[in-house]
């Protein structure tokens, strides 16, 4: 099948820019609404894409689509959906070095991270174009002689996807698979500041064979997105983002009687415990804490050392830290990029140089701007270490950056108390060899999940994903969990006539 070209146009060499349009009823449309420029934030001089953003118009005509298109992609058989999503997963491969050079561009991770990120989109549409092959009910047994019990599940209807800028095609591949091999339609509105990633995921979608109206794609501001959860021919949403935003959606759809599906911040946690092994520990929470730029929500940004070891585990943290390299993403030997932009750059220097200014933290490493032209131009900040002596907004307030908040426990005891000690309970690691403190990690520490003696971030796709307290709300994402959103059950008492043979 011909792929299709006119989504994002003059897409041949890696400096070109390409031309953002939306995906509506199979047809790829210029939006109606403000102009759209997405820079590469290594040199924010340096136009990636730029396009129209969608309007209020091409909301109510994708929704329009999706509402039309619903019924007869329910009806289609869910083998037939999971061998277009293979299909999708072969093209995504295929595509896999051009679109990952293109997601650094955009978003700002390495090459290798953007390169690797839409080989794991490939993976999850490979997981979910499985599930038509599985089980999609289930049978019991009645307590009344003639009779059985099934339970049948039933895709949801429309469901508005909006997702962040951090994970451009990963996220929105783990919320769209589900979706559409459980015979959901979709309307989906990604981060606007990173739109390219999610022209090329409808792209693979479309070209492998969906039909028309089943996926639409609209670039949009904030105010859309608000407007797609409240739209009447709205039957479900899932998010990801920050919480404020998430809990304004959840009280929204509240009020609409509206399933809603959040998976919102993170403060996550790493403790290494007396008896960590402390090069294991060191590689792993600084791959934890400053890969992709501090900006995932499973990233590393507290950490509590038990005294034992603390002085060593620091010592051996800070000058793995100084070896990183950091600098334009499409280089092989740069381990950390830049933000997305400027702007978030400046907000989290803001919030390192406000806490040292007002409160007892010492700065381990980095915590100042770079003062090189190239990086200094451009939204690069320094992997940043600080200790703290006790509260601190560093540890309470998520930066969505590359700094990690160090705090010191009395015991191990202490360092899982201060584990839990966040309003969050998204992820954490535990780093250490006793059987003891491993059990009481997991019977004790409040998150979704839990790492033992690796990094807090990862996510696989055939097994449960989401967090506790404020940093999820609803059913859990990924692997077969994901049937409890994207699908109703219906409960039939099957019985046969009394007059029947």
């Amino acid at each position: 099948m011909t792929r299709i070209v006119s989504a994002s146009s003059e897409s041949e060499g890696t400096g070109s820019v390409r031309t953002i349009r939306h995906l509506v009823a199979g047809q790829w449309r210029t939006g109606s609404g403000a102009a759209l420029v997405d820079s590469n934030p290594a040199r924010p001089d340096e136009v990636v894409a730029e396009g129209v953003l969608a309007g209020n118009e091409d909301i109510d005509a994708a929704v329009a689509a999706a509402r039309d298109a619903f019924p007869r992609w329910a009806a289609t058989p869910a083998p037939v959906r999971g061998r277009i999503l293979d299909r999708a997963a072969d093209i995504l491969d295929r595509h896999a070095e051009e679109w990952g050079t293109e997601l650094s561009r955009e978003e700002g991770k390495t090459l290798a991270e953007g390169v690797g990120e839409v080989r794991r989109a490939a993976e999850i549409l490979r997981f979910y174009g499985s599930e038509g092959l599985r089980s999609i009910g289930e049978i019991y047994a009645s307590p009344r002689p003639g009779e059985r019990i099934q339970v049948i599940r039933k895709p949801v209807g429309v469901v508005t996807v909006i997702t962040p800028f951090n994970f451009p095609i990963a996220i929105p591949a783990w919320k769209i698979a589900p979706a559409l091999s459980y015979g959901n339609t979709v309307v989906w509105k990604p981060a606007s500041v990173v739109p390219l990633l999610a022209v090329r995921l409808a792209e693979a979608l479309v070209e492998a064979g969906l039909p028309e109206g089943v996926l639409n794609l609209l670039v949009a501001d904030g105010a859309a997105g608000a407007r797609l959860v409240e739209h009447a021919g709205v039957d479900a949403v899932t998010f990801t983002g920050s919480t404020d935003v998430g809990k304004r959606l959840i009280a929204t759809c509240g009020t609409l009687a509206r399933p809603i599906q959040t998976e919102m911040g993170g403060k996550n946690a790493a403790a290494v415990l007396a008896d960590a092994d402390l090069e294991l520990a060191a590689g792993e929470v600084l791959a934890g804490a400053f890969r992709s730029t501090g900006q995932k929500c499973t990233a590393t940004s507290r950490l509590v050392v038990t005294d034992a070891v603390a002085d060593d585990f620091l010592e051996l943290l800070v000058e793995r830290t100084k070896t990183w390299h950091v600098g334009d993403p499409l280089s092989p030997e740069v381990h950390m990029g830049p933000l997305v932009t400027n702007a978030a750059r400046d907000q989290v220097q803001a919030a390192i140089e406000q806490s040292v200014a007002r409160e007892p933290v010492r700065v381990l490493v980095g915590g100042r701007p770079y003062q090189d032209e190239f990086r200094r131009a451009g939204a690069f900040l320094p992997p940043t270490i600080v200790e703290l002596d006790g509260d601190s907004e560093l540890w309470r307030k998520e930066l969505f950056g590359p700094v990690l908040a160090v705090r010191r426990a009395r015991d191990d005891q202490e360092a899982l108390e201060l584990v839990n000690d966040s309003q969050y309970g998204l992820s954490a690691a535990v780093f250490t060899d006793n059987l003891r403190a491993v059990d009481a990690a997991v019977e004790r520490l409040e998150v979704g999940v839990l790492h033992i003696n690796s990094e807090t971030a990862g996510a696989d796709p055939h097994v449960p994903f989401g967090g506790t307290k404020h940093s999820g709300f609803g059913p859990k994402e990924q692997g077969r969990a994901a049937r409890e959103f994207f699908t109703t059950t219906t409960t039939v008492y099957l019985r046969g006539s009394q007059t029947g043979l």
